[in-house]
């Protein structure tokens, strides 16, 4: 007897008026290009944070190092060698969702107000594969509003990778995982992978930036969605 065929219905919800902005479309060879030489600028950063940065194990385990030194008549502040100055990259590199979507979000203020309190973007990558789509959808939107007022040649780049990234990224940075990095405009070393990157990947259109001054009357506009009804689980009697 063949399965009675799942029920389904429509699902409605407020929608925005106004168009859509969609992520730049790159093909998945580009994007394995682009995340090669973006592993291969990141490098540095984590190779210096491996061999220089000491993992936290907790204070008891600090406690119990500390102790240990003691016991064998070493002084617990000897002199050391010198730490190494982090590569200068580090400051032009912003790594994490909370902290580039804080920038982002300053790069939207007038222009002058801006630039003397902000670092600017040129390129912001995003491990889509390795993430929810909630967590990253916001970031075409304000890249495009960040980067209105600017030149088509220093638009920030928004490139979205579709494998899971994540990890590889993390890895090369040091850490265990990464959501999204962002470099900043004129970031030694940088000139390679932006050259690639902004032969490959378009500007971020977003056409409702300039419907929204518009004075004209935008009608509320209700998206459907159809899905499909789970069938009811019947009880089995005693």
């Amino acid at each position: 007897m063949a399965a009675p065929s799942a029920k389904k219905r429509l699902v409605h919800h407020l929608d925005t008026p106004f168009s859509t902005t969609s992520w730049p479309e790159i093909s998945l060879e580009d994007q394995d290009s682009i995340l090669e030489l973006l592993c291969h600028l990141l490098s540095p950063i984590g190779q210096h944070r491996r061999i220089h940065t000491k993992v936290s194990k907790g204070k008891r385990a600090a406690k119990r190092e500390k102790q240990i030194k003691s016991k064998l008549n070493e002084e617990p502040n000897s002199a050391k060698i010198p730490t190494p100055p982090v590569p200068e990259l580090s400051a032009s590199v912003d790594v994490g969702f909370n902290s580039i979507t804080k920038n982002l979000g300053s790069l939207t203020r007038p222009s002058d107000e801006a630039e003397k309190s902000h670092k600017g973007y040129s390129m912001i990558f995003v491990a889509r594969g390795s993430q929810s789509q909630a967590f990253n959808q916001h970031f075409p939107q304000m890249v495009a509003a960040a980067s209105r007022n600017l030149p088509d040649n220093e638009k920030i780049r928004l490139v979205g990778l579709s494998k899971p990234c994540s990890e590889r990224i993390g890895s090369t940075l040091g850490i265990p995982r990464v959501s999204s990095v962002a470099v900043s405009r004129h970031a030694p070393g940088a000139d390679a992978l932006f050259a690639v990157v902004q032969n490959i990947v378009p500007p971020v259109d977003s056409p409702w930036l300039n419907e929204t001054p518009s004075t004209v009357y935008k009608t509320t506009r209700i998206g459907s969605v159809e899905t499909t009804v789970g069938t009811k689980r019947v009880k089995e009697s005693n």
